[in-house]
Formats: structure tokens, sequence, C-alpha cells
């Protein structure tokens, strides 16, 4: 017959450590603010930029300019962001958009240079092209942006909704 090794605890002992545990000092423990991701990054006070993905290798942590100082708050760095990915998805395209305008003939028997090509639209063409691009941005500012309160515009001008 093979006996258990395995030993009860009695209910002193139990009572024993629970008393313990009791009489043990509580750390000081303050909760983090919870802050939901946004695809996939979660903010973090204590790196550069909230810890903003980005920081490549030879360089690192790229900002030479101080946009990211010490300081700036989150919701900054979720405007620069925003800035920085439309600004540059407009430049991708509009690089594209130049090469293509003198390769190709366009609408309006519009050809030569790029750089001369929009003065030669038809001015009811470029005020349409205006306002589909005004409409663009302002779709854009709603579905991204806090909507501002006038009367205390300092918390709600430039302010990006979560």
């Amino acid at each position: 017959r093979m006996q258990s090794s395995i030993r009860s605890t009695t209910e002193d002992e139990v009572t024993e450590v629970a008393a313990e545990a009791a009489a043990a000092p509580l750390p000081d423990i303050v909760p983090e603010p919870v802050v939901a991701p946004i695809n996939g990054w979660v903010p973090n006070e204590s790196l550069p930029c909230y810890g903003l993905p980005g920081a490549l290798a030879p360089t690192g942590f790229f900002d030479p300019l101080g946009f990211a100082q010490s300081g700036i708050t989150l919701n900054d760095v979720k405007r620069n962001r925003e800035a920085e990915v439309m600004h540059g998805r407009v430049a991708m395209l509009a690089t594209v958009g130049y090469f293509a305008g003198e390769a190709i003939s366009g609408p309006f028997n519009i050809h030569g240079p790029a750089n001369d090509q929009l003065q030669q639209m038809p001015a009811p063409a470029f005020a349409f092209l205006t306002l589909s691009i005004a409409a663009a941005e302002l779709r854009r500012a709603t579905i991204g942006w806090v909507e501002p309160d006038f009367g205390d515009w300092t918390k709600t001008l430039w302010a990006i909704l979560d």
C-alpha cells in the first residue's frame, strides 16, 4: 500500500497565515488610468511621445524640431500624428498626379508642364475641384474631430475624438 505524502492544513495554520497577511502593510497602489488602444498603440506617459510607434534603428526616436517635447499632451500627439499621416498621403498622391499629368493628356485638352496645368483648367471645373476637396475635408473633420464648443473653446478646439 502507498501512503500519501500530501499533508492537510489545519484550521489553526490557516488562521495564522490569514492573521499575518492582515497585519502586513499594503503597498500604495495607484491605479493607472485606462486608455483604450489606438490601432494597437497604448499610450505610455513614461516614453517620449507617449511611445508612439515609429522609432526605428539607427535613429531611434527622431524629433529634430521638438514637436514631441516633454509636457506635450496626448491630444497634441494624436493631432500631430493625424496631420503627419494626412499630409504624407496627400504628398504621395500629388507626386503621382504630377507625373501622370505630364505623361498623359487629361480632360479639357490640358497639356504641358504640370506647373502650368492648373491655369489651363476651365473656371467651372476648377470650382468643382475646389468644392470637392472642401467637402472631403469637412467630412473628414466631422468624423475625427470634436465639435468645437464656442462657449469653452479652449478645451474643444483642435481636439481629436477618442
